[in-house]
């Protein structure tokens, strides 16, 4: 059954983010046709189109809080988990995280993604690097203690920089770091230690 424009605007934004198989669905038409319709709709600003096969209602992305935007971000690229810089600012280690702008760890590669304003980078990390993140409020993210030792590890690679003097360090466990870090390269233990002085 086919709907009209406001319905099915009305139907979209109850969603974060759908595909065009959620917009054929809805809108009652064929997928070919979803799809030229997904593509229009980005045109004209009505959706914001992130990746191919992923869109987001403009209207509801420009109210997203920052829990909403986490999700678009673990969505984005799966299985990732927020992290880095990003997580940092989320627990209140750090000042220094421009808005608009996100990082995970990533299993697959390391890509970026850029709609809507955002930014959106994704870092691969190696399988046995790949833990010590949670489940919180429908966001899956690094602890704190792992976001730092992800965003050193990322550096002592040459991969990654952060502002060392905008961390709040004693917000760390540093046993909690010592636990992490026992797989770790040496040499991003020991830009840890001396960072942490442990």
């Amino acid at each position: 059954m086919l709907i009209n424009n406001f319905q099915l605007i009305d139907e979209l934004g109850r969603k974060l983010w759908f595909s065009v198989d959620d917009l054929a669905l809805i809108a009652g038409i064929k997928s070919a046709s979803a799809r030229v319709l997904a593509s229009r709709y980005a045109k004209t600003g009505i959706f914001v189109r992130f990746k191919k096969d992923f869109y987001v209602l403009n209207q509801n992305w420009k109210n997203y809080s920052l829990e909403q935007n986490l999700q678009v971000a673990n969505m984005l690229q799966v299985p990732s988990y927020i992290s880095f810089a990003t997580a940092l600012a989320f627990y209140e280690l750090t000042t220094q995280v421009p808005r608009g702008f996100f990082e995970s760890a990533a299993q697959k590669r390391s890509v970026s993604f850029k709609a809507g304003g955002a930014v959106f980078n994704y870092y691969k990390m190696k399988r046995k690097y790949y833990f010590d993140f949670i489940l919180r409020d429908g966001i899956f993210i690094s602890t704190r203690e792992k976001a730092f030792i992800d965003a050193v590890y990322l550096c002592s690679l040459g991969r990654y920089k952060i502002d060392l003097a905008a961390l709040d360090l004693s917000k760390l466990d540093k046993r909690q770091i010592r636990r992490i870090l026992t797989g770790f390269p040496d040499k991003t233990k020991r830009l840890v230690g001396k960072i942490c002085r442990i």
